[in-house]
């Protein structure tokens, strides 16, 4: 992918750890697999600096749940701050799918990988994810946290 225009990156260190909804859903779904790696790597990153979710991620997880009140429950024991997604990531993420139509990519819209990748690279943010392999396809700047 071609890289975004500068104004758009932040070149600091990461401010923050965006958790992608793969690692939730291990946690919350206690996965055999999974629930342990992504829980030490929670722990890991939270010492660092915060864990960040967006409204995305959010509704990527909300469909596990019956109500809101039982989502916001479950998240209640996880450390995590609420932040909305920039505007700069939104163009990000269009620029992203553009590519990802022109290597003749199916969906019609962006998707939320979209979205949360470019969040966490406007952001400043590390990505912590389970899908590495997209994000470094769109974003190879992106800080990713991974198995």
């Amino acid at each position: 992918m071609r890289e975004p225009d500068a104004r758009y990156l932040q070149t600091a260190a990461h401010k923050g750890t965006l958790v992608d909804s793969c690692i939730l859903i291990d946690v919350l779904a206690d996965d055999p697999k999974w629930a342990d790696w992504s829980l030490a790597q929670l722990d890991a990153c939270s010492q660092q600096a915060p864990l960040i979710i967006n409204p995305l991620i959010l509704a990527e997880i909300s469909p596990r749940f019956e109500t809101a009140r039982d989502l916001e429950t479950a998240l209640s024991a996880l450390p995590l701050v609420r932040e909305a997604l920039p505007w700069d990531a939104a163009f990000l993420a269009g620029q992203a799918f553009k590519v990802y139509r022109q290597a003749m990519g199916s969906k019609t819209s962006p998707m939320p990988d979209f979205y949360i990748g470019a969040h966490a690279l406007v952001g400043g943010l590390q990505l912590l994810t389970r899908d590495a392999a997209r994000y470094r396809s769109y974003f190879p700047r992106l800080q990713i946290v991974a198995p």
